[in-house]
């Protein structure tokens, strides 16, 4: 029941996320696109709220409720800025909007860029690891945290890899090559090796 649960929960989530960039760039409906994205969030704590009750109902504790509680981490951590990207990529390809720049490569703007996703990995592993705390007292004795043990360390060994990959670029920031021109992080022209010589 719980995989059926995830599946239904990870499809609710694209479509309202279709429905509501298509409410408001397609239909102009704004207020209806809002409240479509606000739900996104809601999908996964009804998911996190069922793996309840499924656990409370007798179902043995095991990995695909910890995924289950993940979904509501991760909804927290990466949901906005993902949100972001598939706002502008719908803006561009059915409104009319600029072609959205890609991640920033160089300079300190990737710095900054891998520590925003460090961040959000630290926020999702935090908020995550929490829910599958709160799993075990509110399963009704369904799970303990045995169960749980090896998603303390993925996730920890997640947070601690994206914060010492984002540590190195500020004490090694990662400079373009000769002969490349760059704009706020990103390639905007890249020379003829044979002329730059």
């Amino acid at each position: 029941m719980i995989v059926t649960l995830i599946v239904a929960a990870e499809i609710s989530w694209w479509i309202l996320l279709g429905l509501g960039l298509s409410a408001r760039y397609l239909l102009r409906w704004r207020r209806t696109s809002t409240a479509l994205l606000v739900g996104l969030p809601v999908v996964d704590l009804a998911l996190y709220a069922l793996t309840v009750l499924n656990l409370r109902g007798g179902a043995e504790a095991g990995w695909m409720h910890a995924l289950a509680a993940s979904y509501a981490g991760f909804s927290v951590g990466y949901g906005p800025s993902l949100v972001a990207w598939a706002d502008r990529h719908f803006l561009h390809r059915f409104a009319g909007g600029p072609k959205p720049l890609p991640s920033p490569k160089y300079g300190p703007e990737r710095t900054r860029y891998e520590w925003q996703v460090a961040g959000r990995t630290v926020v999702s592993a935090a908020i995550t690891l929490t829910l599958i705390t709160l799993l075990v007292p509110l399963s009704a004795g369904a799970a303990h945290f045995g169960t749980f043990a090896q998603w303390y360390w993925k996730l920890g060994i997640a947070a601690v890899v994206n914060v010492v990959v984002a540590g190195c670029f500020s004490i090694w920031p990662k400079e373009p090559p000769a002969g490349v021109t760059v704009v706020d992080g990103r390639v905007v022209e890249q020379k003829d090796p044979e002329k730059v010589s």
